[in-house]
């Protein structure tokens, strides 16, 4: 069989001579490292010091950045927040057992996220693997297992040749929509072994793209074109997708008022007519929604978080558009569209035909109105309000924000105003403490022009205080926030913590002599002084501390 046309990768002359006579010294984690450099990759998280054994040597004779951090959780942060904002893929690096296994709750939190992670983690030497117990350290009798339910896929490696495949094979994996962590398991024996096999040449691992079934989409196009009450809850695929042009074109276009999740924040103008702002929030709105006749759900699924612990109840038709097959129709009956957002949102506009209705607008008016909006009540009374108005006011439109899961974040989920898409993160997926700043100092590698906030309560900040000297060995441009929710016990007047009776203010570190002491400039605000100290803080260089009394 001939062909006219020729797709296979080719070799240039310099790597023909080297995959015919393969550089000395080379060991299977340069396999790791010229496969990565291959597919794209420019930057690198592990541990502090210790990287995968067989890595070490390799990572030096690359051109790859190496970010160091100081614990396996922290290190899997920062790469979900790189991934999150760049939509590239983030690597982490990770050595066997206790390791990866401190990771496994930031790999649910990119699994949540839908973050593009991929973690290549040591194992055990081979013989050691299938169950046979040699007493290696760090040896689990299936290491793969406590991964397999939360990545999006494993891909394991027993031979050097393996490697490039393998890694190659979870890149695709990690960009096709849904993005997601992806797990590359390599025995150390493997990392270590020298190599005759020939450098990694360029590779091709393009996702593959998710579209619409075009007779659903048919469907869907004539529901909304005839409903009398169309209306739109964006999630986070919608972000995600880069749609978020596409569903302000279809809302206008068939006068659908839209609401966003928490995750899907920025997808939509917060001060468009048709804006419900950020969703769920007062009951008014979730009624406006559940009596849509027809209620389109793009890049949701409308879990406990997006619908109210599932009180949420849609009276009318309902169309789903969902990357990840396992949300689709899990909540709600549902005309059901596994696609990527923007295929299916594009897919759409060619098909739907415009809905007039002049009392759209009026209709989401009224409803803000009465609620009240949440982003009004944010600049009303209140310590929280105060809070959350000085934060977008010193915060920059472009500017990521990081929280962990505190009272502050909640209310921040409705009232808080992101601008622009992709710019507020939160410890939703598995909630643990210490999410902020580590996934901040990501944020700031992908983008170091860029600064970035860390929000974070009093008692979490011990949990990601040593990331401090991450930011302040790299320079980064880091302002941690970290508000003490606990401030109506009183104080000297200064924002010291007075405690004549030996309470728990007595156990809190003096978190600004901490940063002090590490060389990071530090202060102690109040929320009527927190705007000038935030815009103040975000506009120098390298990282910074802000200590808060909220109340």
């Amino acid at each position: 069989m001939s062909h006219d046309h020729d797709d296979r990768p080719g070799l240039n002359a310099a790597q023909a001579e080297a995959a015919l006579n393969p550089p000395p010294g080379r060991v299977g984690g340069d396999l790791v490292t010229e496969t990565l450099q291959g597919l794209g990759a420019a930057t690198v998280f592990g541990v502090s010091g210790r990287p995968a054994p067989g890595l070490s040597g390799a990572l030096r004779r690359s051109a790859l950045a190496y970010v160091e951090l100081g614990a396996e959780n922290n290190a899997a942060f920062a790469a979900d927040a790189y991934g999150r904002i760049t939509g590239e893929v983030a690597v982490l690096l990770l050595t066997a057992g206790p390791g990866a296994l401190a990771a496994l709750p930031a790999l649910q939190e990119a699994a949540a996220a839908s973050a593009p992670v991929l973690a290549v983690c040591a194992q055990v030497p081979a013989a050691g693997l299938g169950g046979r117990r040699h007493g290696h350290p760090r040896e689990l009798r299936d290491q793969q297992a406590s991964f397999r339910e939360v990545v999006k896929s494993v891909h394991p490696v027993r031979t050097a040749s393996q490697i490039p495949s393998a890694i190659a094979a979870a890149w695709e994996s990690a960009l096709t929509a849904p993005h997601g962590p992806v797990w590359v398991e390599i025995p150390e024996d493997v990392l270590r072994a020298e190599t005759v096999l020939p450098p990694v040449s360029a590779l091709d691992a393009a996702p593959r793209e998710l579209y619409p079934r075009p007779e659903l989409t048919l469907v869907a196009a004539d529901l909304l074109a005839r409903a009398a009450r169309p209306a739109i809850i964006a999630g986070g695929g919608v972000v995600r997708a880069d749609a978020t042009g596409k569903l302000r074109a279809l809302a206008e276009r068939i006068a659908a008022p839209v609401a966003t999740t928490y995750g899907g924040k920025g997808a939509f103008p917060w001060e468009h007519p048709l804006s419900l702002r950020s969703w769920p929030g007062d009951p008014r709105v979730t009624e406006l929604l559940k009596a849509a006749d027809v209620l389109l759900v793009v890049g949701s699924g409308l879990g406990a978080l997006s619908s109210g612990g599932h009180t949420f109840a849609p009276r009318g038709r309902v169309v789903q558009i969902e990357a990840d097959a396992g949300k689709l129709e899990s909540n709600h009956p549902a005309l059901g569209i596994h696609s990527d957002a923007r295929e299916a949102l594009d897919a759409l506009l060619d098909a739907v035909e415009p809905r007039e209705d002049a009392t759209a607008a009026d209709r989401v008016r009224t409803t803000l109105e009465a609620a009240p909006d949440p982003a009004a009540a944010a600049q009303g009374p209140g310590p929280d309000a105060r809070v959350l108005a000085a934060v977008r006011a010193a915060l920059p439109d472009t500017a990521p924000s990081f929280w962990d899961l505190t009272p502050l974040t909640t209310r921040a989920w409705s009232a808080f105003d992101a601008r622009r898409p992709n710019t507020m993160h939160s410890a939703q997926g598995a909630g643990g403490p210490g999410y902020a700043l580590p996934s901040a100092t990501g944020a700031a590698f992908a983008d170091p022009t860029t600064p970035v906030l860390a929000v974070t309560g009093e008692d979490d900040a011990p949990h990601a205080a040593a990331e401090l000297t991450t930011a302040r060995r790299y320079g980064l441009p880091v302002t941690w926030l970290i508000v003490d929710g606990d401030g109506d016990r009183g104080d000297g007047g200064d924002g010291d913590h007075e405690d004549r009776d030996g309470g728990p203010d007595a156990l809190r570190p003096d978190l600004v002599a901490l940063a002090e002491s590490l060389g990071v400039p530090a202060l102690r605000s109040t929320p009527a002084s927190l705007a000038t100290d935030l815009t103040t803080a975000l506009r120098a260089p390298g990282p910074s501390v802000i200590v808060l009394r909220a109340r």
